[in-house]
């Protein structure tokens, strides 16, 4: 499948770029963090400490084992904090 792939704050800079699109048969979130992780080291980096991140399918927030069938973009961000 065909994913845009979605990058924000200090992740974005880690992996170097903002976003990009990618095909995958990845099942779940976690799979294609573990199939983004094996590509560089600057994506193991980025994705070295998971609790420290959020993801959204199809810009709703989820876990990582959310199912990947139907998804068309995937974002990745650290918590929000606010006031």
């Amino acid at each position: 499948m065909k994913l845009e792939i979605l990058y924000f704050a200090w992740v974005r800079e880690r992996i170097g770029q903002p976003r990009e699109t990618i095909e995958t048969d990845a099942p779940t979130v976690a799979a294609l963090v573990k199939e983004l992780s094996a590509r560089e080291e600057r994506y193991a980096l980025a994705f070295s400490d998971l609790s420290a991140l959020r993801v959204a399918v199809d810009q709703e927030l989820t876990d990582y084992d959310a199912t990947l069938s139907d998804a068309r973009e995937i974002a990745f961000f650290p918590p929000m904090t606010g006031g």
